[in-house]
């Protein structure tokens, strides 16, 4: 039997499946909704089960919000975007599920709106939410470049969260046409003084995108990528983090399996991707 060479790359075994927290999320669904199955694989890796629950069955009061912690609106296009991203689902939300979403936040809960969930987030007013006035004080404009960005970027945190915990960088793909974050001049200076920004797009090496193509996909002010709310308990990001949680899902993993291969470093199997995901479980721990 061969030995293998020091520069042979060592595979780490699977992470193992931690014990599920009792807590459970709750994944929004409806026309045009894409990345449920995702969402969910991500957060029960982490340790914690989602259910993923169409608009109407909770509109119908066949499942009910108050039964669970965490609130998911996954990426999609919903409704097609035809009234403009995010909007149309969102006013299906406040026109039927208002005060149930209210009562839900009012709770030691969490809420996590990704790409057309974070569009959701901000038609809703749950992202700022300045002293829970829930109105819409952000946008997420049409890209600079007016066309679908789709491909991978780099994001860092930007505050020390409970969201951003433990993360030196996430390598995540973003998917959209309106992405380019929005606001007033004192808005953005109320986000940046309560520091409410949790993610800006940068450079591979972590210096600040400064606004450029590619680096920020979108021309988003201050290249923001993602913000809280006001009390922290609320994420909307554009980035998708649940489209690669593996190692091989990085665009390019070959390339870092290489260096780790010839510096001896085992090749992990999840990406630092995942990290988001484990620090909601965290908190509910």
């Amino acid at each position: 039997m061969m030995t293998p060479s020091p520069t042979t790359p060592r595979r780490t075994e699977p992470p193992a499946v931690p014990e599920p927290i009792m807590e459970k999320a709750l994944i929004m669904s409806g026309f045009g909704i894409n990345s449920e199955m995702e969402t969910r694989v991500a957060l029960s890796r982490a340790g914690m089960e989602a259910d993923i629950v169409h608009i109407n069955d909770l509109i119908d009061r066949k499942k009910r919000l108050e039964d669970y912690r965490l609130l998911v609106f996954p990426g999609g296009f919903s409704y097609g975007d035809d009234t403009g991203a995010g909007n149309a689902y969102a006013n299906r939300v406040r026109n039927n599920l208002w005060r149930d979403v209210e009562a839900f936040l009012s709770g030691d809960n969490l809420v996590l709106g990704i790409c057309n969930g974070f569009q959701i987030l901000a038609n809703l007013g749950l992202v700022p939410a300045f002293d829970r006035q829930y109105k819409r004080d952000i946008a997420l404009m049409p890209n600079r470049k007016g066309v679908l960005e789709c491909r991978f970027v780099t994001l860092k945190p930007a505050a020390d969260n409970l969201w951003t915990k433990g993360i030196e960088r996430l390598y995540c793909p973003v998917s959209h046409g309106e992405g380019n974050f929005s606001c007033s001049k004192a808005t953005l200076e109320r986000i940046r003084r309560s520091k409410m920004i949790a993610f800006t797009y940068c450079r591979e090496d972590l210096n600040p995108a400064n606004g450029e193509y590619p680096y920020n996909p979108n021309g988003s002010v201050e290249d923001i990528a993602g913000i809280t709310s006001a009390d922290g308990k609320v994420l909307g990001m554009m980035p998708h983090p649940e489209r690669a949680m593996e190692f091989v899902n990085l665009y390019d993993w070959p390339l870092l399996k290489e260096q780790m291969k010839r510096k001896g470093v085992p090749v992990p199997s999840e990406s630092m991707n995942m990290r988001l995901f484990k620090n909601v479980v965290e908190y509910f721990r």
